[in-house]
């Protein structure tokens, strides 16, 4: 019965370097907020999220985060988007309206 032969390190090198170099080319860097607790005028935050990244509404003099992804919880909603100055521009809309958030990171 043959032996079975270990792949080549040169072909470990190379699977390496592309694995890197499509890592680099896909990878983004992503932002969070997490809004811990909303006042209950803002009871419908996510939808209220969701139109205005789907550009139906304004909020405030904001332009839309036009990738933002939202997730809920019963206890937090989070926020998410590769657009760093959109995303701060809503902590600050959202703070402003005395919403407890975790800032962007």
């Amino acid at each position: 019965m043959p032996k079975k032969t270990k792949p080549s390190e040169v072909r470990v090198v190379m699977a390496k370097r592309v694995a890197a170099s499509w890592l680099e080319a896909t990878a983004s860097s992503e932002y969070r907020l997490t809004v811990y607790s909303t006042p209950h005028s803002l009871r419908y935050l996510p939808q209220l999220l969701g139109s205005w990244r789907n550009s139906k509404i304004r909020l405030g003099s904001m332009d839309p985060v036009l990738d933002l992804g939202i997730k809920c919880t019963p206890n937090s909603i989070t926020v998410w988007s590769r657009n760093r100055l959109g995303m701060v521009a809503l902590d600050r809309w959202l703070t402003e309206r005395n919403c407890e958030t975790t800032g962007v990171w």
